[in-house]
């Protein structure tokens, strides 16, 4: 099993700015940023979850070798 990474690009398009004015937005459009932040979080997710282990793995290491 490789090291897929793909699912760990950043999602191009539209920007997403926080605070924006949602007003002038369709319905259609506030679903698809919807959908687009969901995806950016799982992927937001991920890469923190990797961090950590790496970090748990690293104290790990350094605990031992003390």
């Amino acid at each position: 099993m490789g090291d897929d990474r793909d699912d760990l690009e950043p999602v191009r398009g539209r920007p997403q700015l926080l605070g924006e004015d949602l007003g002038a937005l369709s319905v259609a459009e506030l679903e698809a940023r919807i959908a687009d932040l969901k995806a950016e979080i799982a992927r937001v997710e991920a890469e923190l979850a990797r961090k950590r282990a790496h970090q748990t793995e690293a104290d790990a290491i350094f605990k031992g070798s003390s």
